[in-house]
């Protein structure tokens, strides 16, 4: 009888540890099946992953704000000429746009060139503690639609008003004044052939006079403006514009 009991109960031990082997072995499976299953979804999280991550670098906004609104230079068309002007140096927001226009009004510091930085504040108690000698030269670009040249006019139109006497100036640079009575009185007329040269200008007042320069580009007139007082080193100011319109529409084809 002992004998039974003990082969009973190594039978049920043996069913007892054959059923923890099948169970651990199913779980095993289980777990390898569950693996399998999830790596085809994690390789699809990533592919998403990536795929958002791409498409998210394409869409985001690359621009800053100098490059959208303010680029250092704008190019121009006046009179189907090209100039290309830099953008600060434009006097009048509503031309700081690319592409074809009449007229473009522009100033730049004297004697570098460079385009002036932003205006100041001026309120009414430092007015007049702002004012100061004039450090620019304006310059306005605009198409003349085939009306008489610059350099025609001088040789044409302002002798018949201009008088006879010739005052020599500083260093080759000649003075004729404009008669009283001429659309042109209170203005003087200053030549120089080398460099070449020639400025309308008014005479000093009230405030200080200014002078004006034209010359002819293609399509296009310039227009200098500048302190008549600058005529002291004219050979400088001759010299600045040449660089000016150099700089800007480049040299002549």
């Amino acid at each position: 009888m002992a004998y039974l009991r003990v082969i009973r109960a190594l039978r049920g031990h043996s069913q007892a540890v054959w059923f923890m082997t099948f169970f651990l072995s199913a779980q095993h499976i289980a777990r390898r099946r569950r693996r399998r299953h999830m790596i085809p979804v994690m390789l699809g999280g990533a592919v998403t992953a990536c795929a958002i991550a791409v498409v998210g670098y394409l869409l985001w906004p690359t621009w800053g704000t100098r490059a959208s609104s303010n680029p250092a230079r704008l190019p121009v068309s006046v009179g189907a000429t090209l100039f290309n002007v830099p953008t600060m140096a434009v006097r009048r927001k509503v031309q700081r746009h690319s592409g074809p226009q009449e007229r473009v009004d522009l100033s730049f510091t004297y004697p570098a060139l460079e385009a002036p930085d932003a205006p100041k504040h001026v309120s009414a108690d430092t007015i007049e503690e702002s004012v100061q000698p004039i450090d620019r030269i304006f310059l306005s670009i605009s198409a003349h639609h085939d009306i008489l040249a610059p350099d025609s006019r001088v040789r044409t139109i302002y002798p018949r008003y201009l008088e006879q006497a010739t005052s020599p100036g500083q260093d080759g640079l000649s003075m004729r004044a404009f008669r009283d009575g001429t659309p042109y009185s209170n203005e003087d007329l200053f030549l120089a052939k080398s460099p070449a040269l020639y400025a309308r200008c008014t005479r000093d007042a009230a405030t200080p006079g200014m002078c004006l320069s034209e010359r002819r580009v293609d399509g296009a007139d310039l227009t200098f403006r500048f302190p008549r007082n600058w005529l002291a080193q004219w050979r400088d100011v001759a010299n600045a514009m040449d660089r000016l319109t150099l700089q800007l529409h480049g040299p002549k084809r």
